[in-house]
């Protein structure tokens, strides 16, 4: 994104096919909110765990939306958006050595935050045969004496994998073996699942595990709220105030007035979240038929999120029409900016190559001629 930046700063065309955040703007009642949340003089420090109304929404939204039966506005926090929420509950957590286990591809920043917190990764490659999803033999081989922690994305960011229910109780048959190790469900793409399936999250589906699962959402992907900063989070009693304490130091409550625009995004109307998510499953659409039809490239169909992830494989060992070889998919990336005005993310920093991820959260019309553009770099590769 600084190289796309520069680039446009130069007076390069670039079409960016980077960022994750939907291209619509917040809901205008969700936008209401925060002015009036400033004009009422709600300007000042919140509690550390955010403001009471917001925990009861928040612990309604996972009693109604998610099946969580019991889930008390006490057992809620509200983070400055979600990534806060990851990292409370590793650095709470983790002692020097921990292992975290880690399905692949993954969204960049898990392995980065396990490090911060002095824990180890243990990455788990899911091919594309699997669906990009864990499975429980891969799971009981991942796990040991040393792991703390599962992380679980879906649906995923790179890949818009979407684990079923019935995938979801394999994985915590496996579980069930190791009683000591937590699960993180990141599940800030809910809403956004395509094909008429259903999402699933793993404290619905496995309510004994409730005290050892830290379920993690928030308002920024499906209501188009990624800088007004909101996360939240519940989990068992001992590990929400562990957290709590955690951020009582760091950040301190989360801003006041994005608080009660979440509100209003949590208890208002759900017309936005049904429109943008038909729209992203058509533009999904588009972007799958585009890609598999370049030479050299084939993309899984993603079951939801926005993103694709497609294989370029296939160009591995061409020369394009510029005269570079690609060798990798960080070439491939690197190629297709400078060669065809088109910002993408190498798979590799996924920890999955040779791929690359598209966002497809940009307008229908600059999303059509990055496809077109992405194709026709292709066909000159030899």
């Amino acid at each position: 994104m600084d190289r796309v930046a520069s680039l446009r700063s130069a007076g390069t065309q670039v079409i960016s096919l980077c960022a994750g955040e939907p291209d619509f703007d917040t809901p205008a009642h969700v936008c209401e909110a925060g002015i009036a949340a400033i004009r009422g003089g709600h300007t000042r420090y919140s509690q550390v765990a955010g403001i009471r109304p917001l925990r009861e929404a928040v612990a309604a939204k996972f009693r109604s939306e998610n099946g969580m039966a019991g889930v008390r506005w006490q057992d809620t926090l509200v983070t400055s958006g979600g990534k806060q929420a990851i990292f409370n509950a590793l650095a709470a957590t983790l002692n020097d050595g921990d292992e975290v286990v880690i399905p692949a591809p993954y969204w960049v920043s898990y392995p980065e935050i396990v490090q911060i917190c002095g824990g180890e990764s243990v990455i788990v490659p899911c091919a594309e045969d699997v669906g990009f999803k864990l499975t429980p033999d891969a799971l009981r081989a991942a796990l040991g004496a040393k792991s703390r922690w599962l992380i679980l994305n879906s649906p995923s960011n790179p890949t818009g994998a979407v684990y079923s229910c019935d995938e979801l109780n394999r994985l915590a048959d496996v579980l069930v073996e190791f009683p000591d190790v937590l699960i993180l469900c990141d599940d800030i793409y809910e809403h956004l699942i395509f094909d008429g399936e259903i999402f699933n999250t793993l404290a619905q589906v496995r309510p004994a595990f409730k005290d050892r699962i830290l379920t993690m959402n928030g308002v920024s992907k499906a209501y188009a709220m990624t800088g007004w900063r909101i996360g939240f989070a519940t989990g068992p009693g001992w590990l929400v105030e562990a957290m709590e304490k955690l951020q009582g130091q760091q950040t301190s409550g989360a801003c006041t007035i994005a608080q009660y625009a979440a509100l209003a995004a949590l208890q208002g109307p759900k017309e936005f979240v049904r429109t943008s998510r038909a729209v992203f499953e058509r533009r999904r659409n588009w972007v799958v038929e585009g890609l598999d039809a370049a030479p050299g490239l084939s993309c899984a169909m993603p079951k939801g999120a926005f993103y694709a992830f497609a294989s370029c494989e296939g160009l591995m060992g061409r020369t394009t029409a510029a005269g570079t070889k690609l060798n990798t998919d960080e070439d491939v990336a690197d190629a297709l900016l400078g060669e065809a005005g088109v910002a993408v993310v190498p798979g590799s920093a996924f920890g999955s190559a040779p791929y690359f991820r598209i966002s497809y959260a940009l307008d229908n019309a600059a999303l059509l001629k990055a496809i077109d553009a992405i194709g026709e770099f292709c066909l000159h590769c030899e």
